[in-house]
């Protein structure tokens, strides 16, 4: 991270303006069932639609916009995932011709696996988990003098906030709204756009109750690591927190909430039923956690990040059995 501060509106409206080249706004729907199963009037950002499915994408091609301009002799690049960062460095990558090295855990989602080498990835697996693939991709990068491309960086942070300014812009007056959390680019966009735009919308954060790190950390106000990040949304399996990104949350966040596996693939199942969306893990988790707090929300207006719905297809089965 390059620097501490949150990127301001001019910031965002212009990463907003370079993505309009690429990607088209994704809606943001109420649906009416799904407001009769929360009890309350919710609103779906739906990053699920994007190119690559998830969020991530608009993360990627920021950076790799700065990325071009700053560095002309880069070959390649380098990244850990567990599938959807690594598809969103992939498509932004292939755009400057560049070649992408991607690393993933063992018994990483083979779907997001072959995705990216469907945008033309060279795949590498190693290490447990996320945490243990990010060594390795160091070390990966500075052997074949490959650029490391990170997990949270401020190009990140401001591409994804660009998804929080369409949706606070098309729907300003949300009480409360529920962001998923891995290694905290997404919630950190949403502050960023909360702030440069003056609302008050309180922001809630999701953690899987495996993995979580950001709520025992910004409890402690340092990192609090975890020993493991077992959990089917992988999109949160993160053992320690970034320490740049709890420092942006600090004072920011409401509260978190952690959900159980058993949450997640409640609320895949419902978001199918009543929406006939497909969600991946961490993209169902803010919808759980809504659900968890349904007696809180009750008479607000709320808004739920669905990020991602790269959901392989035995957890869906499961979801939906």
């Amino acid at each position: 991270m390059q620097k501490t501060t949150l990127p301001g509106l001019v910031e965002i409206e212009q990463a907003a303006t370079s993505l309009s080249e690429v990607l088209t706004p994704t809606p943001q729907i109420s649906w009416p069932l799904l407001n009769e199963r929360c009890g309350t009037e919710v609103w779906i950002k739906h990053e699920n639609h994007n190119p690559t499915g998830s969020f991530k994408v608009r993360g990627g091609l920021i950076y790799m916009h700065g990325l071009s301009k700053n560095a002309a002799d880069i070959d390649g690049v380098c990244a850990a995932t567990r599938g959807n960062h690594g598809q969103s460095v992939a498509f932004a990558a292939s755009r400057y011709g560049l070649k992408t090295v991607i690393v993933v855990p063992e018994n990483n989602n083979p779907e997001k696996n072959e995705a990216m080498r469907a945008l033309g990835a060279e795949l590498m697996v190693h290490g447990h988990d996320f945490d243990e693939s990010v060594e390795f991709a160091a070390q990966i990068a500075k052997d074949r003098r490959l650029h490391l491309l990170p997990s949270f960086h401020t190009d990140l942070v401001m591409g994804v906030a660009t998804y929080a300014l369409e949706f606070f812009q098309r729907v300003p007056d949300l009480d409360r709204i529920y962001v998923p959390v891995g290694l905290g680019s997404g919630i950190c966009g949403v502050i960023a756009a909360r702030n440069a735009l003056g609302l008050e919308t309180e922001i809630v954060g999701v953690v899987s109750e495996n993995a979580n790190t950001y709520p025992l950390s910004f409890a402690a106000g340092s990192v609090v690591g975890t020993n493991s990040a077992d959990t089917i949304a992988d999109g949160l399996a993160v053992r320690n927190a970034n320490p740049t990104a709890l420092a942006l949350m600090q004072g920011e966040v409401h509260h978190f909430v952690e959900i159980s596996d058993k949450q997640v693939l409640d609320a895949v199942a419902a978001l199918y039923v009543d929406t006939h969306n497909v969600a991946e893990g961490a993209g169902a988790a803010a919808l759980a956690a809504l659900l968890q707090d349904k007696a809180a929300v009750a008479g607000l207006k709320t808004g739920v990040v669905l990020s991602g719905g790269n959901l392989n297809r035995a957890l869906m089965l499961e979801a939906l059995g």
